[in-house]
């Protein structure tokens, strides 16, 4: 119950709206032309496809046993905001195949039965609904979880874990299908959704984190805080080869600051030494 207290508004509400990107991807985009998401929607699709029962019904029936199961491992609160962005996306699914005017039965009703069209944007909106969803505190595909789970005991990583399921699926629908251009296609909507993904969970415009190794740090600190009006941290530190005493200072620019910043630190100690690297966010503190 304490879980379930930490639920919020705007989580629900996002979420809301990643169940109806996810779902407009798949039925307007990927499922006219027979494409397949990945993971277990991409495998609600093929069986939606091969028997009488609709796509809708197959995403919270393998979903949701998958998200209960992890529930000990992945926690309350992300279990109940998966289960209800499936909700939604099952819900929504199942509106615009079977409620709303919209025929989605043999071509998407934007791209028609172009497939390279229809793989890029099923998904690169398939890629922003995932994102969101965990954003936002939950997932719309249980294999996500599953890979947390098994994939530490199989030795292999959470990534690989999703890719061996994924091209085994492609290669099941070309077997089932008897067609391998569609399941070809497939991977072509798994990449773009994974780049799309990974924009919308670590930003277009990742931060970088400037180390910065020197003998002056005081003028060091003081000049990029006048430049860039930001904060800092300083660490005590000894060289390994000289054995000098030194400070190392941790500093968070956007990448057009990056050329500035070290013009600025290599004026004021030309030895400084100056590593570079991506953050993926950047929380401050609260005041």
């Amino acid at each position: 119950m304490e879980q379930l207290k930490k639920i919020k508004l705007k989580n629900i509400l996002m979420l809301t709206l990643t169940g109806i990107i996810n779902a407009t991807g798949v039925t307007l985009f990927l499922s006219p032309v027979k494409l397949y998401d990945s993971g277990i929607s991409g495998t609600a699709m093929l069986l939606g496809q091969i028997t009488p029962i609709p796509l809708s019904v197959f995403l919270l029936l393998l979903n949701v046993p998958l998200f209960l199961y992890g529930l000990k491992k992945q926690g309350t609160l992300f279990t109940c905001y998966a289960i209800y962005v499936v909700a939604v996306y099952s819900i929504v699914a199942g509106l615009i195949t079977d409620v709303l005017p919209i025929d989605v039965s043999t071509a998407s009703p934007l791209a028609g039965k172009d497939l390279l069209l229809c793989a890029l944007f099923g998904g690169m909106i398939s890629g922003i609904g995932s994102g969101l969803a965990i954003r936002f505190g939950g997932a719309v595909d249980g294999i996500e979880v599953m890979a947390v789970i098994f994939a530490k005991r199989l030795g292999i990583t959470v990534g690989t874990f999703v890719m061996i399921y994924n091209v085994a699926l492609y290669i099941i629908c070309g077997i089932v299908m008897q067609s391998w251009i569609l399941p070809l296609y497939s991977i072509v909507t798994y990449a773009a959704a994974l780049k799309t993904l990974d924009f919308i969970v670590d930003g277009l415009d990742r931060a970088k984190c400037a180390i910065i190794v020197t003998v002056c740090p005081d003028e060091i600190c003081t000049a990029l805080s006048q430049a860039f009006e930001s904060g800092m941290t300083k660490l005590s530190a000894t060289g390994g080869y000289s054995n000098m005493e030194k400070t190392m200072i941790y500093f968070v620019v956007n990448r057009f600051q990056v050329t500035r910043m070290k013009d600025m630190v290599h004026e004021i100690d030309p030895t400084a030494y100056i590593t570079i690297s991506e953050v993926a966010d950047v929380f401050p503190a609260n005041k």
